[in-house]
């Protein structure tokens, strides 16, 4: 795959600029994804506001957040994403059992949680066409029709990252190379 080149405020587009500060502002530093997708000043633009409403002003709590970002980046593979959210879910207080279950495509501690994986991949697999059954199962677990709307947010994120990452082979930022992930089909 080609990389893309990573840019940054004296080398993006002028409308890329005020963004690439928000993410130096928010993250202390520019993270790759950002510098790549800086590029599109509308497609960073975009990331940055399904970001801030997926992690602000959805129905979920930090487990449950990190349980969509990181099924759907493990669903794609994406070498960035997945130790990126690993260390997102540290910063949030997240449960090493909850990370290293999604990570590894294993149980996860709650049946509650599961059924969140579940659905999100069901969700993800089907292109938003989950069955009457994933859907009451879904429900069954306590989980509502906003929860359903609020993993569509969540697809909508991670695949303008994943896909993004996918093109440029985005390399992993320094402060999350010890997080470095292997999709379990490659191990």
């Amino acid at each position: 795959m080609t990389k893309f080149a990573k840019l940054d405020e004296t080398t993006a587009p002028a409308a890329a600029v005020p963004l690439i500060e928000k993410s130096k502002a928010a993250f202390g530093r520019l993270p790759g994804l950002h510098a790549v997708m800086s590029r599109s000043p509308a497609l960073l633009d975009g990331y940055q506001v399904l970001h801030r409403l997926f992690a602000e002003e959805t129905s979920f709590d930090a487990e449950e957040k990190t349980v969509v970002w990181q099924t759907i980046n493990v669903y794609h593979a994406c070498h960035y994403c997945v130790p990126a959210h690993t260390g997102i879910a540290k910063m949030m207080k997240v449960d090493d059992a909850i990370s290293n279950a999604l990570r590894d495509e294993t149980p996860l501690p709650t049946a509650k949680l599961e059924a969140l994986r579940t659905f999100t991949l069901a969700m993800t697999d089907s292109r938003g066409n989950p069955t009457d059954a994933q859907l009451e199962a879904f429900y069954a677990a306590g989980y509502t029709e906003q929860s359903v709307l609020d993993i569509v947010l969540g697809i909508a994120q991670k695949v303008m990252s994943n896909y993004t990452n996918h093109l440029a082979d985005t390399p992993v930022d320094a402060p999350m190379q010890q997080f470095a992930w292997t999709p379990v089909s490659e191990r």
